[in-house]
């Protein structure tokens, strides 16, 4: 259950993604971000995230004031999950919604590609189609998590799930391979940084987390084996 996204090599056949690689630099279809680098996206392309993390942002228009005859509107970011390296992902847009997506580390690369240039690896085209399944299935997850009514039980729900999806064994149990600030986790339970700083506390007493280095979350070994007994 718990497998680091950081290496593409491991989810696929080396010779596919290499040719792939290869395909996107001489194509000009490759690019490398800096970390927080906002990536321009365009709807009905494929994303491919070669090396390091993308963070996925919503934005919608909201009332700045209040009021239901305000002109001005401010946008509300809510924090929506990463794509780790070796997966794909896509960009859509309604409005008032918009999809935005950064880079979460530094020297993060990302290859684009129209769907019908998959027509030349038809067997990488269906892993992409099952690792856009297999996202949909997490966001499932991900959306019962929400609906906890105890904003303790949506963050711990919350960091559950990111770390089974992103985690990477340490000495101190499975622990996400980049940072993540409270103000983020707080977009997306629905809560505040305050409130997210208040809670996490509660669970380090409990032993139910652990910071490790540069404040990077962990869950306890012995929580893992909980959770798959």
């Amino acid at each position: 259950m718990y497998s680091s996204s950081q290496s593409p090599d491991s989810a696929r056949p080396f010779l596919t993604w290499q040719r792939i690689i290869d395909w996107a630099q001489e194509h000009y279809r490759c690019r490398t971000f800096g970390k927080d680098e906002k990536i321009v996206t365009r709807p009905g392309l494929l994303y491919l995230v070669q090396r390091g993390a993308i963070r996925l942002v919503g934005t919608a228009q909201v009332d700045a004031t209040g009021g239901t005859r305000a002109a001005r509107t401010a946008p509300e970011e809510a924090f929506l999950g990463f794509v780790g390296a070796g997966q794909p992902f896509e960009v859509v847009a309604q409005s008032p919604f918009t999809l935005q997506s950064y880079a979460h580390v530094d020297q993060t690369s990302v290859i684009w590609l129209y769907w019908n240039d998959l027509d030349n690896w038809p067997h990488f085209r269906r892993e992409v189609l099952d690792a856009f399944r297999y996202q949909h299935q997490r966001k499932l997850l991900w959306l019962s998590t929400l609906g906890q009514r105890r904003t303790i039980d949506r963050l711990l729900g919350f960091l559950t799930l990111l770390i089974e999806e992103y985690g990477e064994p340490t000495e101190e149990g499975y622990c996400l391979p980049f940072p993540l600030t409270h103000a983020q986790i707080g977009s997306a339970i629905g809560s505040t940084r305050v409130t997210v700083t208040r809670l996490m506390g509660k669970l380090r007493q409990k032993g139910m987390i652990k910071t490790q280095g540069d404040n990077l979350l962990c869950l306890p070994t012995d929580s893992v084996v909980r959770d798959r007994a």
